[in-house]
């Protein structure tokens, strides 16, 4: 914990978006594991980093570590584990594209939040920056969110669900700063994998499963939080959704690469002008404070 937050709050968030934008190619990849069983183990290796994070960092007061980050840690871990559930339920059922530029959303209910519960003003610059980015994000959807089948349509509107709770998530890091909200990503990840548990019926899968299952909890979800949470304790809320807007730029070229999922030029396009809106979200943003 020492060394992380030695490291700039904002450059932690665009590691931790990085790290996540791998999730839709290692959803893709999956040969036979149905999404519940995804979720399962995806959220077990999750909930055993996390774990361990917490053992190097508590060492003997790790429990005490759950007790001191009290409801909000809780209220946080529980609103995280029901996104986390529809992050993998979008992933299986639309495209990689329309569920992180849908996720990219959360930009709006970042600014929002922030404003109404951490009365964080919204300086210019930032305003500028979130319009740029939503509007690549418009410019993406307006070609990419096609409805084609009734699967996808429940895709597309589940996949609302991971921004809103993502935002709650950030709203409860900066309104309880000195709270290490880490616990909360553990009590997030057992309340997902106990969904998929509930409904996955086997939990068998293959080894080549089972080590995606592994490469998405830890390197994907588990470093990808952990660098998330800690930097957001010390970025406002509407400079932390313009970072996370690099997952929604990454994601699809990662698909597009590996996994042969070839966006329009109309991602292009939205996905240049996002990168430019965080661009000029870091260059200009503390010359107006």
């Amino acid at each position: 914990m020492t060394l992380l937050n030695k490291i700039p709050g904002s450059v932690l968030v665009l590691l931790g978006a990085l790290c996540l934008s791998f999730g839709g190619i290692i959803v893709k990849s999956f040969e036979g594991a149905n999404l519940w069983q995804i979720l399962f183990w995806r959220q077990i290796f999750f909930s055993i980093i996390v774990a361990l994070y917490l053992l190097i960092t508590y060492k003997k007061n790790f429990f005490k570590s759950f007790h001191t980050s009290g409801i909000p840690g809780f209220v946080a871990g529980v609103f995280l584990g029901i996104g986390f559930s529809a992050y993998v339920f979008a992933m299986y059922h639309t495209t990689v594209a329309n569920t992180l530029f849908i996720i990219s959303t959360e930009t709006i209910f970042l600014a929002l939040f922030g404003y109404i519960f951490l009365k964080e003003k919204i300086n210019l610059v930032t305003l500028i920056s979130i319009i740029m980015g939503m509007s690549g994000v418009l410019i993406i959807i307006g070609s990419s969110l096609s409805i084609q089948t009734s699967s996808q349509f429940f895709g597309n509107i589940i996949a609302f669900i991971m921004p809103i709770s993502f935002a709650v998530l950030i709203v409860i890091v900066r309104k309880y700063p000195k709270v290490d909200m880490i616990p909360a990503q553990f009590v997030a990840g057992i309340f997902a994998a106990f969904i998929g548990y509930l409904i996955a019926g086997k939990l068998s899968i293959s080894p080549h499963d089972l080590f995606l299952g592994f490469l998405a909890g830890t390197f994907q979800i588990g470093f990808g939080f952990i660098m998330i949470t800690i930097g957001s304790q010390t970025t406002p809320a509407a400079v932390v959704g313009i970072l996370m807007l690099t997952e929604a730029v990454f994601g699809p070229i990662w698909a597009w690469l590996f996994i042969n999922e070839i966006p329009p030029i109309s991602v292009i396009i939205g996905g240049g002008i996002i990168i430019f809106a965080i661009i000029f979200e870091f260059f200009f943003s503390k010359k107006i404070k």
